[in-house]
């Protein structure tokens, strides 16, 4: 049993994450400062799910808070830090960029701070695809260039990344920067295009479709994510820079005009559908090259996009009732 800090356990895969490491004898404390970027309500909910397991803490701790991190660092001892806390979104970097240098970056080194004087065996860090900006060279590699961000959002991520590489190098923190490619799932975020577009068409309302839907989205399994992740956790770099990142994705781009058929066929009604061009900050294609992290833990995504979407529209319909 390890002891593992999860920030962010209120969100998406905070929860899910928290939940995996509960189930495999992991002791988590997670913390999220339940912003209200999205319905509190969910994240709530998620919270109550993840009480019932018996290895799981929570506390409502803002990791912009360094005074209140710094003494929770201290007092725990982890093991394990998961760093998930983030503000999350593209196009809202767009209209609410403070909100993104806050989170992502003041967070971000408070959370590095915090290792570096309570040393970890682990740091695991969210990055994200959206690094790689409109690359024409696919599928995407961690040995790309990625110093061409096309949003806000993923220039906090790029900077992350070089934040986290520059600890590693001063004060030897073993540290995994994973990006992610487009996770969906059940307990999703209703801000991601899977969730609006399978509430809108349940209720009959149109559904904007960018680039007229012809963007492909490495879309991948909530689950698939979080066993690879679980797996990393014991699997900590080893080099004299003991830093890495691996790309985490389903190496199966859809385009999004088939991502909508397809919810459209599982729900069994066609959506009404504005077509509109690109959106700033929006990117053409990711595609993960996932050779890396198939080499540390064996990953290989097996959820395909039927299935995944037949799993979230059944969340969805008991949840919202």
């Amino acid at each position: 049993m390890q002891k593992i800090l999860v920030t962010g356990a209120a969100g998406f895969i905070g929860y899910h994450l928290s939940s995996w490491l509960c189930k495999n004898g992991h002791q988590v404390m997670g913390i999220d400062s339940l912003n209200n970027y999205y319905d509190v309500n969910l994240k709530l909910d998620r919270i109550n799910q993840l009480r019932r397991e018996s290895h799981f803490s929570f506390r409502p701790v803002n990791i912009c808070d360094k005074p209140e991190l710094d003494a929770l660092f201290a007092a725990q001892k982890f093991d394990v830090v998961i760093n998930l806390a983030a503000q999350a979104g593209v196009r809202n970097s767009i209209e609410k960029p403070y909100a993104y240098i806050d989170s992502n970056l003041i967070g971000f080194i408070n959370i590095l701070e915090a290792c570096r004087h309570n040393p970890v065996k682990h740091l695991i860090f969210a990055s994200s695809s959206s690094i790689y900006g409109n690359s024409d060279r696919i599928p995407f590699s961690e040995d790309h260039i990625t110093d061409a961000p096309v949003s806000l959002y993923a220039a906090t991520k790029k900077a992350n990344e070089l934040m986290a590489h520059s600890y590693a190098h001063l004060y030897g923190i073993p540290t995994t920067g994973l990006r992610f490619f487009t996770v969906y799932g059940p307990w999703g975020r209703p801000d991601m295009a899977y969730f609006s577009f399978t509430k809108n068409i349940i209720e009959g309302t149109p559904i904007n479709v960018y680039n007229h839907g012809n963007q492909m989205r490495d879309f991948t399994y909530v689950d698939d994510i979080v066993e690879a992740m679980g797996a990393l956790v014991s699997k900590a770099p080893e080099h004299n820079i003991p830093f890495r990142v691996c790309n985490i994705g389903n190496h199966q781009p859809v385009r999004l005009m088939d991502f909508i058929n397809t919810l459209e066929n599982i729900i069994g009604k066609e959506a009404k559908k504005i077509m509109l061009p690109r959106q700033s900050g929006d990117v053409d294609a990711t595609y993960a090259d996932v050779t890396k992290l198939t080499h540390l833990v064996g990953f290989q995504p097996k959820t395909d996009i039927e299935e995944g979407l037949s799993q979230f529209v059944n969340w969805y319909k008991k949840y919202y009732q």
